[in-house]
């Protein structure tokens, strides 16, 4: 191996590049700019001695002391790799350790900025995002929370990373839905939760700033192509750290060409048969009447035992179940989480925890109907994700009203004996509606003027969700 001796690691060697890294393993941002005295001279230069310095050296990118006190290059908006000799791009990213002791991706992976104007022309082996990402350095650093400053984080692993080959099938399908919408000229209507792996992420320094985009005179926000956290999450567990495997892949024939299209079509193979039927097929004991039994005949067809697919963790697809009357009507609205009172009004749409959720989720739904007998029957299957348009028209109006009654003081009033307040309701907004999603009356969160009240959730509705199912489902 040619060491460059000034350098301690040949810049033309990726696991040179790899080999060196390792030598970060246990220490802190703070360790590397100390063992690089030159860099301690800059910066004290710049900053002085003060804790107004310490403060303007935190809000530096740690990533940029990795590079240039570290492996001694400088910081650049090169369109090329960081180590452009070897192909290897640098990434420095968080993860974080879980209450039970998993470790997780503490955000998304941010790869190159999407040009609009130029990705239309490009496709996926010569694009600027698969050049600046098919071989990455993954610095993976511990983000504790109680840790004051950015400098004192420890890093955990350095290893090189490029998408093995199932995965890439799936990231080039997400690259070109992306690619695909922005020259229908559609920019502006790009969402995370259009795709599985690949992401086109909101990212610039306030919500208001736009772009132009090639074929319409819509502006767009400025998006970057991301590896999303769920993705980034698995890439830790099983790439990175060895051993971790905890998932069962639905895929284990490297010809599918459409991991979307296998799932759904063989899901329907089993169209019709009623769950009485699937049970006895799938080896399920019907009589404990799960209150997950859909979702768990579902993973069954796919030949997942464990509830756990490795594909869905990896592109953080939630399986939902829908119940279809023999009256053509669903019954049940779908929820989600609960959400804190006094946390909700402190947010902003564009970032809000239920926004984001929405926008970078992508669904299955999983459809049943009662027969006339009143027996349930599988219908099949769909990928969704909500329009942008729902999203930002009826979903945000929802919820900005939401916040509005918190902030004006939440009116409840008894009737017949029975509390009624004035959050949104689903005769208001075609979408969603908030609704109670507690225990029992006691099970409460506190409102910002400092009153207990059952906890709620956001709900989308019933009758809109029955607008999203493909007709072929009904």
């Amino acid at each position: 191996m040619d060491v460059n001796i000034e350098l301690g690691y040949d810049r033309t060697n990726p696991k040179s590049i790899e080999a060196y890294a390792q030598k970060l393993i246990g220490s802190s941002f703070r360790q590397v700019m100390e063992d690089d005295s030159n860099a301690i001279r800059e910066d004290e230069a710049a900053y002085g001695k003060s804790d107004v310095a310490e403060t303007k050296r935190n809000k530096g990118n740690v990533g940029q002391i990795i590079e240039e006190c570290f492996f001694h290059y400088s910081c650049n908006s090169d369109a090329r790799a960081d180590f452009p000799e070897a192909g290897v791009e640098l990434k420095v990213t968080p993860y974080k350790e879980n209450k039970n002791g998993t470790l997780s991706a503490k955000e998304r992976l941010i790869l190159t900025m999407i040009d609009y104007m130029t990705v239309v022309n490009e496709d996926f082996e010569t694009s600027h995002f698969w050049n600046k990402s098919k071989l990455i350095l993954l610095i993976y650093y511990l983000y504790k929370q109680e840790v004051k400053f950015n400098l004192d984080y420890r890093i955990g692993y350095a290893k090189l990373f490029t998408p093995p080959e199932q995965d890439l099938k799936i990231i080039k399908h997400d690259y070109e839905i992306i690619v695909e919408k922005i020259r229908a000229g559609k920019a502006h209507e790009l969402s995370e939760g259009d795709t599985l792996y690949l992401g086109a992420a909101t990212k610039s320094s306030t919500s208001e700033v736009r772009r132009k985009q090639p074929y319409s005179d819509i502006p767009a926000k400025p998006r970057a192509f991301t590896f999303k956290n769920s993705y980034m999450t698995y890439v830790l567990n099983n790439y990175i750290i060895p051993g971790k495997d905890t998932y069962e892949p639905i895929v284990k024939d490297d010809s599918v060409e459409s991991f979307e299209d296998y799932v759904v079509n063989k899901i329907g193979e089993y169209a019709g048969y009623s769950v009485d039927e699937l049970c006895e097929k799938f080896d399920v004991d019907i009589t404990k009447k799960a209150k997950n039994l859909g979702a768990m005949l579902a993973y069954r067809i796919l030949g997942i035992k464990s509830n756990q697919a490795e594909e869905f963790e990896k592109a953080n697809i939630v399986l939902k179940t829908i119940r279809i009357g023999s009256n053509n009507k669903i019954k049940e609205s779908m929820s989600f989480p609960t959400f804190k009172f006094k946390e909700l009004v402190q947010e902003e749409w564009d970032d809000s925890t239920f926004g984001n959720y929405l926008r970078e989720t992508r669904f299955l739904f999983v459809v049943y109907k009662f027969d006339e007998n009143e027996k349930l029957h599988l219908k099949g299957a769909q990928f969704w994700n909500i329009p942008y348009k729902d999203l930002e028209n009826d979903v945000r109006q929802m919820w900005e009203r939401t916040v509005q009654v918190l902030k004006e003081g939440l009116k409840v009033e008894k009737i017949n004996g029975i509390n009624h307040n004035n959050f949104p309701k689903a005769t208001e907004n075609r979408v969603s509606h908030v609704r109670p999603h507690a225990q029992n009356a006691k099970d409460t969160y506190e409102l910002p003027d400092g009153r207990e009240y059952p906890k709620q959730c956001f709900w989308l509705n019933n009758t809109y969700i029955l607008e999203q199912i493909d007709q072929r489902l009904k």
